[in-house]
């Protein structure tokens, strides 16, 4: 196995790091890469979705995840491979529950909870998509970023699998005046196309929206990612499938926070497709600190 490069193909990249080795001697244990991060750590998105890709090898190919649940325990080092261990915890006649155990060097990283479902008819209803700008109206992560020499710059205009546009302006520089409630909508799609595998888009979603689901606290508290000495990191995070996802085509995830506290924040979203189809939620606490 050969660490993934982002630096042509950053779709390319994460779908490599998400194509995980199964182990010939222990059942159910999978071995997994990781993108370079600027800072050295794996990232959450990242073994977030390698976590659910292992959780559903282990599951009928009718089972789709419907429900996750995550704590991120430990930073990971993106230099080390990451081995995933699922325990099959109950297959139903309709539902299967999966846990899995990401680990370096014997120390868990991350928890994954997750629960599969057969396809079945049902109630039906959904929010409808609130009415923004759309994805060609709005400013790109390169257009904003593609002059600043920086890392972290580099990673969010260049090196990142999605294209991210924000309504309002994003606050990668400079913080927001205009959004007191810390509201924002984001539009995001990959870089380049993905198979046709239901399960790979839905694990996709997940790496994705770690990208921006703590944004809402930042822009509420009038602070912009480059803020001195902000150290931020992700806690735990839940989410809920709808309805079949492409991340291939544009997503609107339309975000806010409802509290923060003690040094960690809440983000939740709800995500649409371009034709207004409510397709997931989400909600994730972080730490955010700032120096006082």
């Amino acid at each position: 196995m050969t660490l993934p490069d982002a630096g042509h193909d950053p779709v390319g990249a994460v779908l490599r790091a998400l194509d995980l080795t199964a182990d010939a001697q222990r059942p159910d244990v999978f071995a997994g890469l990781s993108l370079p991060q600027p800072q050295g750590r794996v990232f959450g998105g990242q073994v977030l979705a390698q976590a659910l890709l292992a959780a559903g090898r282990t599951v009928d190919d009718d089972r789709l995840p419907h429900s996750l649940h995550g704590y991120f325990l430990r930073p990971g080092d993106d230099s080390a491979p990451i081995d995933f261990v699922v325990e099959r915890l109950r297959d139903g006649r309709s539902f299967s529950a999966r846990r899995a155990l990401a680990q370096q060097g014997g120390n868990p990283i991350l928890a994954m909870t997750a629960s599969f479902q057969e396809q079945q008819p049902g109630i039906e209803y959904a929010e409808a998509m609130p009415d923004v700008p759309g994805p060609d109206e709005v400013a790109s992560a390169l257009e904003v970023l593609g002059d600043v020499d920086h890392p972290m710059a580099r990673f969010w205009a260049q090196e990142s699998a999605f294209d991210l546009r924000h309504v309002p302006g994003p606050i990668y520089m400079r913080p927001d005046a205009d959004s007191p409630l810390g509201r924002q909508s984001v539009w995001a799609r990959a870089r380049g196309p993905v198979p046709e595998d239901q399960l790979l888009h839905r694990a996709l979603l997940a790496y994705a929206c770690d990208q921006i689901m703590l944004e809402p606290v930042l822009r509420r508290a009038g602070l912009p990612w480059a803020t001195p000495g902000l150290s931020m990191a992700s806690l735990d995070h839940a989410m809920w499938w709808h309805r079949d996802v492409r991340v291939d085509d544009w997503l609107l995830f339309t975000q806010s926070t409802p509290s923060a506290q003690g040094g960690r924040g809440l983000g939740a979203a709800r995500v649409f497709d371009r034709a207004g189809a409510l397709v997931a939620s989400i909600a994730q606490e972080g730490m955010v600190r700032v120096p006082l």
